[in-house]
């Protein structure tokens, strides 16, 4: 029997009305900004596309249906490391299924799964094999959403990966694989690397560390095939991109989250577009034009998959700002920015990553922030399965959840059959 300090306490989500009310109130009092005519997005997000959007979340966005599509989750609060672990459990109707630890980033949460939860825990309702059905375990990051505010520093990504192995031991998983994007990959990848005993595999959509991160010499193209070499040049490039015009939120974050926190915490249409304009910037919105203001988040175009949207105006309105909701509904824009400050003035900052013996799966989404490079992802990491993509970007569970589902069920199977 678990210990008081290690219960697991079922949770539903059950928002006051006070607080829609205070929304809606704060909504209706945004004070806007002017804004330079004929810009476009290169300053910052349009006013006339926030004030769409904004408009859209006041009068049209439901949050109570939001609530209740999450509420469909078994969820629970523990106790881990002093602080208080939200998370959902969806046990597959397969007994044999895979035990599988998903790990959201940032700005994202939890809600970004909403597509994928259904065909990985019951393929067999899909149309798939049921030897691909997985238990799934879906926490919110210590500082996020439910699982915030922390109330003491420390909590970098280590920390939150050691939270994860002793939240898996609670649930009685003594074997299980690992699966994230953003911050859900250094986590996963951390899982893997300090835990091998019980995590046999990890599926990233991304490896922290393995992008080009200076332009490449003469000597490291030279070592490399015509195919790899044109990766490596795109990869410093992008990087190069994402330096000079990208990075501005990550070195706030890392340096004063306590800061920008005031301004997030009290105004909605802040926490909204700190959030809006990185799942416009961050996703595959490839045949949109640069001033195109309804884009991504209209969700104009693609095929309907379970009610989201895929193919190039990835995310709808509706899955945005459920994600923004549970930032603003749990003030925790502040404390879910801290994870980049506790990186940042880590010992470890700015050194190689300790290499993981843990079999690891990547799969490439084209308009991913970094462009990962195989040459240097295997310095660190033992990978046994490599996958390109020709859609998709960062939320691929958002975006192209066909895509994502199908990888992660491969990677597992190719496991399981070695």
């Amino acid at each position: 029997m678990p210990t008081p300090d290690e219960s697991l306490r079922p949770f539903r989500i059950e928002i006051p009305e006070s607080d829609l009310d205070d929304l809606r109130s704060r909504l209706d009092r945004t004070r806007w900004p002017d804004e330079l005519p004929g810009v476009g997005w290169s300053y910052g997000v349009p006013r006339d596309y926030l004030q769409d959007l904004a408009r859209y979340w006041r009068h049209e966005y439901d949050w109570r249906a939001a609530e209740a599509r999450l509420n469909r989750w078994p969820q629970y609060l523990t106790t881990i490391d002093g602080t208080t672990v939200h998370f959902a459990h969806l046990r597959s109707p397969e007994p044999d299924a895979t035990p599988l630890i998903i790990t959201h980033g940032w700005p994202g949460s939890i809600a970004e799964f909403e597509h994928i939860t259904g065909p990985l825990t019951d393929p067999r309702a899909y149309g798939a094999d049921p030897a691909d059905a997985f238990h799934l375990v879906l926490p919110s990051i210590p500082g996020f959403g439910f699982s915030g505010p922390t109330r003491e520093p420390g909590w970098d990504h280590l920390r939150v990966a050691r939270a994860f192995a002793e939240l898996m031991r609670r649930l009685g998983y003594e074997r299980y694989g690992a699966q994230g994007g953003d911050w859900g990959s250094a986590i996963s990848r951390e899982l893997g690397r300090l835990f091998p005993e019980q995590v046999f595999g990890v599926h990233l959509n991304l490896i922290p560390g393995a992008a080009a991160s200076a332009e490449p010499t003469p000597e490291e193209l030279a070592a490399l095939s015509p195919a790899e070499q044109a990766r490596t040049i795109a990869s410093w490039e992008r990087t190069e991109a994402w330096l000079r015009e990208k990075q501005g939120y990550a070195d706030l974050q890392s340096t004063r989250p306590q800061t920008l926190s005031y301004a997030l915490t009290d105004s909605p249409v802040g926490q909204l577009a700190w959030i809006a304009e990185k799942f416009r910037e961050w996703t595959d919105s490839r045949g949109r034009a640069e001033d195109d203001v309804e884009g991504t988040v209209r969700g104009t175009t693609g095929d309907a998959v379970d009610g989201g949207l895929i193919g190039h105006d990835a995310i709808d309105r509706d899955h945005l700002l459920t994600n923004v909701m549970l930032y603003w509904l749990t003030g925790t824009a502040g404390s879910s920015a801290r994870i980049y400050y506790e990186r940042a003035h880590a010992p470890y900052w700015g050194s190689p990553p300790e290499p993981s013996r843990t079999p690891t799966g990547l799969a490439c989404f084209p308009a991913e922030n970094f462009i990962v490079l195989r040459h240097r992802a295997e310095r660190s990491e033992r990978l046994v399965r490599w996958t390109e993509f020709d859609r998709g970007g960062h939320f691929a569970a958002m975006e192209v959840p066909d895509l994502l589902v199908g990888d992660i069920r491969g990677f597992f199977r190719q496991l399981r059959e070695a």
